[in-house]
């Protein structure tokens, strides 16, 4: 759905960039931002409740959920100090695609796509073979 409201935006992207901290779901490199996908559950969202923690094996939930946690804010903090706008949009979220669309627009809005490189024509360099 995320997919489909940037789309519809105008906006194209890659997914899981492998050379980027915790391989972010979705990526607009001109625009220098990464849009994380979040399950409520393995990413434990606070106050909502598709994040409970199961009763069974309760020596190991919390401690993996945690470490989920962890991960997501080194990556967070990574992503940030590379230069990297970062939005997070949390999978209970997905149930109001207006909102998620209004988020998706703003962000957008302020994340201006880069400008590239001049190329060699505007700087008078010749492109292709010479006529001499």
């Amino acid at each position: 759905m995320v997919r489909k409201l940037l789309w519809a935006l105008g906006a194209r992207y890659r997914l899981h960039a492998r050379d980027l901290p915790g391989r972010p779901d979705i990526v607009l490199r001109g625009r220098r931002l990464a849009i994380l996908v979040h399950g409520c559950f393995w990413h434990q969202h606070p106050g909502c409740p598709l994040a409970r923690t199961p009763r069974s094996r309760p020596e190991y939930w919390p401690q993996k959920l945690r470490k989920n946690q962890e991960r997501d804010a080194r990556n967070l903090i990574a992503l940030r100090e590379l230069g990297w706008t970062v939005l997070v949009i949390w999978e209970c979220e997905i149930a109001h695609p207006e909102a998620v669309q209004t988020r998706l627009r703003l962000v957008l809005a302020e994340t201006a796509p880069l400008v590239k490189r001049a190329s060699h024509s505007s700087t008078g360099l010749r492109e292709g073979p010479s006529d001499s």
